[in-house]
């Protein structure tokens, strides 16, 4: 209820929501530009991904090669990619979590976060 029985400003409530909007947009942006890395083996094999999860490159040391066990490098390039991924989700929880908590903090009445 607003002091007063007043109703609430709409025009104040739309420019929250815009720049609640642009806020997210700007966050998402350094997101899909932020490098974070994913490990496996000790080293032998690193993942990088952007922010938004998106696989950006891999680097296998020559000793996690061996011809006669592939299956142990194919495990390791996806445990440094899920690593890498758990690391993006942080950053997202980081980056997102204030904004998303804004949002679900009843800052506009009678929309739906």
């Amino acid at each position: 209820m607003i002091p007063g029985g007043g109703q609430p400003n709409m025009q104040q409530l739309l420019q929250q929501a815009q720049k609640m909007q642009q806020d997210l947009a700007k966050a998402q942006e350094e997101l899909a530009q932020t490098e974070v890395d994913g490990q496996a083996g000790g080293g032998l094999v690193k993942a990088t991904v952007n922010g938004s999860g998106e696989l950006r490159g891999l680097v296998i040391d020559p000793k996690a090669v061996d011809p006669e066990d592939t299956e142990t490098l194919s495990d390791l390039i996806l445990a440094a990619v899920q690593a890498a991924n758990e690391n993006a989700q942080a950053l997202q929880q980081q980056k997102l979590g204030p904004l998303a908590q804004g949002l679900g903090g009843g800052g506009i009445p009678g929309l739906p976060f």
